[in-house]
């Protein structure tokens, strides 16, 4: 029987605790909930989470802070929810590493979906790659066992979920242009939505990744109008024993 995924949901609005907790509950997860990061940060360290839902507008340190702790020690998946449904505040979080994304007030159902789409993404429907296999491309190499992005001299460049999946997806069409909409709906599970600038948010970051510099990128370009592609050759390997330990 499988176990139940475990969540943790920091939020200092008590009553909204509680609401989700039962609600969650409910449907399957074990929930449990914090008010503050030092109490969020507490129930970690007894133990790791699945996924963590925060809110961004804390009395200490907000949301934003809590998630830089972290990606510090996790890339566990990450949820933002805030009063300030504006585009600065999702985009700040998505380039943090968050997951997704969520404006209140919101339905339960909806963060419930939204919880089931990103643990998905983030365990169950990873983009294929060939186990214990490495994928060369332009002077990186990706092994898709260890999920470690390594540069030419073998040192370790660490990736969040997102940049990974996004990162594989692009592997696994080198030299094909893939428009906004299937990179959204491929890495978040979701068809996009008017100014929604998540991808190109991601787009970037994984760019910093790999050093790509230039406005529209050399290794990842942008093709105006139509969407991104990567414009390089892509090799499959099989891991040698030492990149296997």
């Amino acid at each position: 029987m499988e176990t139940a995924k475990r969540i943790y949901l920091l939020d200092d609005d008590v009553e909204i605790c509680e609401l989700l907790q039962e609600y969650l509950s409910d449907n399957g997860f074990q929930v449990r909930t914090a008010h503050n990061a030092a109490d969020l940060f507490a129930l970690w360290n007894d133990s790791p989470a699945d996924l963590v839902v925060l809110d961004i507008m804390m009395p200490g340190d907000d949301g934003f802070a809590v998630l830089r702790r972290l990606r510090e020690i996790s890339r566990v998946p990450t949820i933002f929810l805030s009063a300030l449904d504006g585009s600065t505040d999702r985009i700040v979080g998505l380039e943090l590493g968050a997951d997704d994304y969520l404006g209140k007030p919101f339905e339960p159902r909806e963060l419930l979906a939204r919880i089931r789409t990103v643990l998905r993404r983030s365990g169950e429907s990873e983009p294929a790659a060939p186990q214990g296999g490495i994928l060369r491309f332009a002077s990186w190499r990706l092994d898709t066992t260890a999920r470690h992005l390594l540069t030419a001299d073998d040192v370790i460049m660490p990736l969040s979920g997102a940049e990974y999946r996004l990162l594989t997806i692009f592997l696994q069409h080198p030299r094909q242009v893939l428009s906004r909409d299937t990179l959204l709906e491929q890495t978040q599970g979701r068809n996009a939505q008017p100014y929604d600038r998540s991808i190109d948010v991601l787009i970037s970051r994984l760019r910093n990744r790999l050093q790509d510099d230039g406005r529209y990128g050399t290794l990842i370009k942008t093709v105006r109008g139509e969407g991104y592609v990567l414009a390089t050759d892509v090799i499959r390997e099989e891991a040698t024993p030492r990149e296997r330990a």
